[in-house]
């Protein structure tokens, strides 16, 4: 293939904001899994859990202290019922009696309810205690994670800015290289990285591996509107140095001063 010398240092150009998109698009994929915003939405969702199950067990508990004061208040409410028939006179001997016992045994009952709503209270208190911290670690955790938010906000909204303005500088030296040069940088690009580099002295750019003086020999004979693959990565090759060759006409000679 043949190509204006100038048209194909344009690609070294091309590569670099190739190069640049290619280094905003593993930032963009770093940033998504950056530890730091990932252990604080972790820790913000295991806190909100938490608290959730911690209230969930304080709501059954006050059912429990609901259901226990239910049963006290009607143990109450027998043995005054009880109290007042005995105190009546109405009352036969034998039911005085079964009264007395009935009133023993609200009494024990009554006291074991009593004991029970006590552990239930106590039990209430320390939930509560514990759901309070919670509840402010909630919040703490809450700030940290807005504020890595707000930092990963900023970042994204730089790399993404920097995107478009890599792909506009792309899409404007892409017009003003010839159609089947691009075509072929894209088609290696689509395989690796680097796709053009400057062979500096004997060294390719993209694969860093030194021509041996034999490998140049071809190379410096090469017109200066050939384009030159590196044997080692496949990369388009571009001379900073002019070939012993003749020049193609494609290129002045004052285009070519320029790089002498």
């Amino acid at each position: 293939m043949k190509a204006d010398l100038f048209d194909q240092r344009r690609l070294l150009e091309l590569q670099a904001v190739d190069t640049q998109l290619t280094q905003l698009g593993q930032r963009r994929k770093k940033l998504d899994a950056d530890p730091v915003y990932a252990t604080a939405v972790q820790r913000q969702r295991a806190l909100a859990d938490k608290a959730a199950n911690l209230t969930g067990d304080l709501a059954d508990l006050d059912r429990d202290i609901e259901r226990v004061e239910r049963e006290v208040e009607l143990v109450t409410k027998r043995a005054e019922s009880d109290r007042a028939r005995m105190a009546s006179g109405a009352a036969t001997a034998k039911e005085l009696e079964g009264l007395q016992s009935e009133l023993e045994s609200l009494a024990r009952r009554q006291g074991t309810l009593e004991d029970d709503e006590i552990e239930l209270m106590e039990r209430r208190e320390a939930l509560e205690t514990e759901l309070n911290e919670v509840r402010r670690q909630v919040e703490e955790s809450r700030q940290v994670l807005a504020d890595a938010e707000a930092d990963r906000g900023r970042q994204v909204g730089e790399i993404d800015a920097e995107t478009a303005d890599a792909s506009s500088t792309r899409e404007a030296l892409v017009i003003n290289i010839p159609d089947r040069l691009v075509e072929l940088y894209e088609r290696i690009h689509a395989k690796q990285p680097v796709a053009a580099a400057e062979l500096v002295g004997r060294r390719c750019g993209s694969c860093r591996v030194e021509k041996s003086p034999g490998d140049m020999v071809p190379i410096k004979a090469a017109p200066i509107d050939e384009v030159l693959r590196c044997e080692e990565c496949g990369s388009i090759l571009i001379r900073t140095e002019l070939p012993q060759s003749k020049p193609s006409s494609l290129a002045s000679e004052h285009e070519l001063k320029k790089y002498t």
